[in-house]
This record gives structure tokens, sequence and C-alpha cells, in this order.
């Protein structure tokens, strides 16, 4: 927590003090501490009442060698900024992404390095810059919380923008599997196996060899089919536990990853904050299950906005698609390769119907903390009449477009 000192008249308890709504716990305490009004219940007593909290700095200034900030106070309008002297200012997170965002704005300006102290003043633009970049890092928090809420994964979701002042983008809802268009159905497993043990004592052939595929993973949970080639793993009515080793992609993301900016006008983009294993299950492309021909139709249409969010489930025959522009999951912000790092699994778990695979991408070598995860878009099938898009992959074996 970023806090500072601040003064004011204390008011006096107030008894059973009760609040109806939606409020969260740190926006009473706000509120409490906006009618200087202490309040035991919610941890606000006379000692911590003007002890507020630092929501962003909006500028900076240096008078007589002392060092001043303008302070955003969260829970407070813009018309309650104060200049604060640092000594009074508990928040070194903030101070210091504060001059970072100052420097590299400096160093964009003149295209040099600025010196080790900041100007004395700062003049009207820089401080306008300074104030949308630190309204778009609370945007993208609150997004990041929205995100990690609606995760049914292990895996956690950062998010990071230190190329421009785009935030969280719009219109998007963070689910964790298929959205099923109007009038489209799953067909649910009628069986399921009895194996005592699905790797090495299986009954059978386990589900797979049930209907004549064979076993998908290794003891690591690593896949070890060609591409190409399904996936069957154990359904809901199978005898073995949620840590079977033929249960792989429906547990859902176990790797940390961050969506980030990129820097070479590719958009949002996903990077793993941790190592992955060769052949190792990375995620699922999920959103709206929707037919060929409504897909055909909004083809068109993103056509012209020059995005692509369509993959067609062709597993078998070219019936249905799935479109993550409004609903999906990490999958969304994974961009183009011509060179990737995952490769296209079909999957199927609790559902018959082989033109509705799951979609889940693996691993194609070890991808190492900080790299940016990718997948060949033309791995899938598209709708017809596409437009020709610029691929900005940058790799050597570029294509120089997308389809």
């Amino acid at each position: 927590m970023s806090l500072a000192l601040g003064g004011g008249k204390m008011a006096e308890n107030l008894k059973d003090c009760r609040v109806c709504g939606k409020s969260s716990w740190s926006q009473l305490q706000d509120l409490c501490r906006l009618a200087k009004t202490s309040c035991p219940a919610l941890g606000i007593s006379r000692k911590n009442l003007c002890i507020f909290e630092v929501d962003y700095l909006c500028n900076y200034k240096k008078v007589r060698e002392q060092e001043y900030y303008l302070v955003k106070w969260r829970g407070y309008p813009d018309s309650e900024n104060t200049w604060e002297p640092r000594r009074n200012l508990r928040c070194a997170g903030i101070l210091k992404q504060f001059h970072r965002d100052l420097e590299q704005e400096l160093f964009r300006r003149s295209g040099r390095r600025p010196r080790v102290r900041p100007p004395r003043h700062l003049d009207a633009a820089l401080v306008d810059f300074l104030v949308q970049k630190g309204r778009q890092r609370k945007a993208l928090q609150r997004w990041e919380r929205e995100l990690n809420a609606k995760r049914a994964h292990k895996g956690r979701i950062s998010v990071e923008n230190e190329v421009d002042l785009h935030g969280p983008p719009q219109d998007f809802t963070y689910i964790n599997e298929y959205k099923m268009g109007e009038g489209i159905t799953l067909s649910q497993m009628a069986t399921g196996c009895e194996c005592k043990d699905c790797l090495d004592d299986q009954a059978n052939g386990c589900c797979p060899g049930a209907l004549l595929k064979k076993f998908a993973y290794n003891v690591q949970g690593q896949v070890r089919l060609q591409a190409g080639q399904p996936i069957y793993e154990c359904n809901a009515r199978c005898r073995c536990s949620s840590d079977c080793p033929n249960r792989v992609v429906q547990r859902g993301i176990s790797y940390n990853l961050c969506i980030f900016r990129t820097a070479n006008g590719r958009g949002w983009g996903v990077r793993t904050l941790e190592k992955i294993r060769n052949h190792s299950f990375v995620m699922e492309y999920v959103g709206e299950i929707i037919t060929s021909e409504e897909a055909e139709r909004r083809g068109q249409i993103y056509d012209r906005q020059g995005i692509t969010y369509l993959f067609d489930l062709d597993y078998v025959e070219d019936v249905y698609t799935v479109d993550a522009a409004y609903y999906g999951n990490v999958s969304h912000f994974v961009n183009h390769s011509c060179s990737p790092n995952l490769q296209v699994y079909n999957v199927f778990v609790d559902n018959l119907d082989e033109r509705l695979p799951r979609i889940a991408f693996f691993a194609t070598r070890t991808i190492w903390a900080g790299e940016e995860l990718t997948f060949d878009y033309n791995m899938q099938g598209s709708p017809k009449k596409r437009v020709r898009i610029e691929c900005k992959c940058g790799t050597e074996s570029c294509r120089k477009y997308l389809f």
C-alpha cells in the first residue's frame, strides 16, 4: 500500500455504522477518511485516519533543493490534489515508476538519455503525459485484478504496458471455456474409463483406446502425439481422480503469464513468466462458438477492421468456428508468428461431437521465461474470403502476410 501523512480534523466514531451496497473494503475506508470519520469495523482509527493512500503522482518540481510531488489521492477528486514534499511520501514503488516514466518520455522527445536529475519544473505537455500514464496504470491494475478474479486456472495473469497510453481493451469478457452460440449444444460422453492407473494400468486402453486412438501423454504430462492427431482425455464419467495423467488440458493454464503491449505495432501480446518445457500444455483457445455461416458474416466485418479472432473448427468438417473477439481467455492476446513456439491440437474431453473439439496449444520447444508466446494463424482454417493482412512477426521465415 502506498501511503502519505496528512492533516485534518478528526470526527467522533459513528455507532452502529452500516453501509448497504457493493463497495469494496478499501472504498469504504476511503469514504471514512473523506468524511474524517473513524470506524473500528473498517480498521479506521484516530491513529490512521489521516494516513492517506497515494493513487498516482501527477507533477514534480524542485524548490530550494527540496523535491515536491503533486499527489492524486485515492478516493478523492482531482480538485483535492496536493503538493507534498518527498519526505511525506511512503510510496517507493510509485516514486520509482514516476521517475522511470519521466525519463522514458524525455528520452522519446530528445532521442538521447536525459540527465541524471530531472528538470526543476515540468512543461504542460509532460505533465499531461504523466497524468495519463498514472491513470492508465490504475486502469490496467484494475483490469489485472478483474482477470485474476475471473480465471478458473492456477496460472496468474499480469498486465504491462511500457510502450504507449493504451488501456484495457473495450468490450472484452474473460471466460474459461467455450460460450455456446444460439442453437449449438455439446454431446456429452455416455461412458468413462474403469482404469486403476490411466498411464500404467489401463482398462481397455483407457478413453483413447476405447475409441481406437493413442494415449496422448507421458508421465510428465507432455504430449507425445504428432500434430494433427486428436487427444482424448478422461471425462466426467471416468473413475479416475482429477490428478489423473490423462487430464491435462482440462486442468487449465498452470503457468504465470503476462499480457503486454508490444513495441512494434502488433498490439497486445502474451509472454510467459516462467520456463515452459517442450511439448507441455500451455493454454486453450476459447471464445464464442458460432456457425461457419455466421463466421463468414463476422469475418467480413473483422477484415475491414484489420483484426482476426476467428478459428475454424475443421478437424473433420467446417461447420463451427470459435470467435474470440469479444469473449476469450489469455489466448485472445497471443500474436501470430511464421516461426511459432506453440502448436495446435484438437482435444476431446466431455464432448463426443468431432465437429466441436477443444483447441489446445502445446509448446513446440523449450520456452524460456520472458519469451513471447506465438502460434501460426495459418494452422487454422479460416473463413474463405479474407483480405491479406501484413505480417509483423519479424522472423527470418516470415511469409510477409498472415493469410
